[in-house]
């Protein structure tokens, strides 16, 4: 009997988000508030005996583009090509969007037969922070009144705008904060820290300059008293990974930046921290 592939539910989104966690993918405490609001139709699975078999995202943030994670089989079935089918299912209802993924380093091959082209690496620092708080008033703790703004300015780090997603994620939370570098009403750069499975995870982390993510990374970090720490960079960025050296971050993993359709030109020396690995 074939397996059976339709959309998932918000209830089965948890299910991937823990078997994100056991392939130590580490996902925050409570993203999937923000990931489902995303697009709540973006999340497939295969079932086999009623029983979730695979799974996959794929969120399409606008008519042009779309981003796909969460790729996972079931150990108990893998090598069954039941993972292949959900993956050629739901790639084929991005239609003619631009399609963006980070695969682990031993299947870029296996991308590149669906037609991904590698762009860049991006690689996972973490390690153990404490730094102290900047000083300043630019450094405000984002509450509802600046979501708009840095709506608008996310978008430059973007292929496609966030408005969803970034309406659920930047809330505030006891698990997740976000803080925003504003100077004479202008946003100079924006960061977000939440509570992971392990330690906390610092992302998105945009900035105009050196300084400002600097700037940011510091008011993240001693907002949550430091401790574990996780950036997730784009390779390019060597002012990311000098961050990084700065705070003794070590590298810990690494994946492909790969796109289906038109690579997007985005500011790499201006990201210094993605999201997640699961939505870009």
């Amino acid at each position: 009997m074939p397996a059976i592939i339709r959309k998932a539910s918000r209830a089965q989104l948890d299910i991937m988000i823990d078997w994100a966690a056991r392939e130590g993918w580490n996902p925050g405490l409570d993203d999937a508030p923000a990931f489902w609001a995303a697009d709540t139709q973006g999340y497939w699975i295969a079932e086999k005996h009623g029983v979730v078999a695979a799974a996959l995202s794929l969120v399409r943030f606008d008519a042009t583009y779309a981003f796909l994670g969460f790729y996972i089989a079931h150990p108990d079935y893998r090598g069954q090509g039941i993972g292949f089918a959900l993956w050629q299912k739901a790639v084929s209802s991005a239609g003619d969007r631009t399609i963006g993924l980070d695969g682990v380093v031993a299947q870029q091959d296996r991308y590149r037969k669906s037609g991904f082209v590698y762009a860049h690496a991006n690689l996972r620092y973490g390690g153990e922070v404490q730094c102290v708080e900047p000083p300043g008033t630019g450094l405000v703790c984002v509450s509802p009144v600046h979501v708009p703004i840095l709506v608008d300015y996310d978008a430059r780090f973007n292929p496609a705008r966030r408005d969803a997603f970034l309406r659920k994620w930047l809330l505030p939370l006891a698990t997740r904060k976000s803080v925003a570098f504003i100077r004479n009403a202008q946003i100079l750069g924006y960061g977000t820290i939440r509570a992971c499975r392990e330690g906390h995870k610092i992302g998105p982390l945009f900035a105009d300059t050196q300084t400002s993510a600097d700037l940011i990374f510091r008011k993240l970090v001693t907002s949550v008293g430091g401790g574990q720490i996780f950036l997730d960079i784009p390779g390019p960025n060597a002012a990311a990974q000098a961050l990084c050296d700065r705070y003794n971050l070590k590298p810990v993993f690494e994946t492909a930046r790969m796109y289906r359709g038109r690579a997007p030109d985005l500011p790499l020396g201006q990201i210094y921290g993605i999201t997640t690995f699961e939505l870009g």
